[in-house]
């Protein structure tokens, strides 16, 4: 595709086909991810690729967590609260979902199911883990954010759907243990990806974004 579709096409997806990735496809999308420009060419990303069982128990430990009720202890702590134009443009996307799949406002019991569909990984088969050195701070966070958004835009490129997923990074310490990583190792997101299930009503809407003169200021 021509970058300019790659980047009006990608979007969220919340609802994927039971339907593997060629690993020759996913080969493509790491490579081109792996280009991300990074400071002083650190590359700090490191990356766990789950698919099949692995896939699987780690969705069923993070489901059982968060469903028990546990409080989210990330690496990078999530922000304490929106104001102003970010809670309005969170709440504007969290009623675009709910719309979507004819969630009442009232009904807390449903939100809080399609909520903990986060750690189903909305039913994708593969799930991209994205770590960074403990050593190299907020600048290593900032380095796999634009890795993030390269694997995304290569996947799209490839066909291939998928959501960055914050709520991931809630358990860091469950996730560690699940694969051995060692203290240093920080949580900074998980990537759910595969071929979107294009049919589903909760792919019905589109966030919008923010108009140039709201974020751009011209000096002369």
């Amino acid at each position: 595709m021509e970058l300019e579709t790659v980047v009006r096409e990608r979007f969220s997806c919340r609802r994927f086909l039971d339907q593997a990735v060629p690993r020759n496809t996913i080969e493509d999308i790491l490579s081109l991810a792996q280009q991300t420009p990074s400071w002083c060419n650190c590359q700090p990303w490191q990356v766990l690729l789950l698919s099949g069982a692995s896939a699987r128990r780690l969705s069923e430990k993070l489901y059982a967590h968060a469903a028990a009720g546990n409080p989210p202890r990330p690496d990078f702590p999530f922000p304490p609260r929106y104001e102003g134009i970010y809670r309005q443009r969170r709440k504007i996307c969290g009623v675009q979902l709910y719309q979507s799949l004819e969630i009442a406002r009232e009904d807390r019991a449903r939100a809080q199911e399609q909520s903990l569909e986060n750690f189903r990984f909305f039913g994708a088969p593969h799930l991209a883990l994205i770590t960074t050195d403990a050593g190299l701070g907020v600048y290593g966070a900032i380095d796999c954010g634009l890795y993030v958004a390269n694997f995304m835009l290569a996947a799209k490129n490839a066909g291939v759907d998928s959501i960055a997923q914050a709520a991931l990074a809630s358990y860091p310490d469950l996730v560690r243990g699940e694969f051995g990583l060692p203290e240093s190792r920080k949580m900074v997101c998980g990537i759910a990806f595969g071929y979107a299930d294009a049919s589903h009503p909760i792919h019905a809407y589109r966030t919008e974004r923010a108009a140039l003169g709201e974020v751009v200021s011209w000096l002369d």
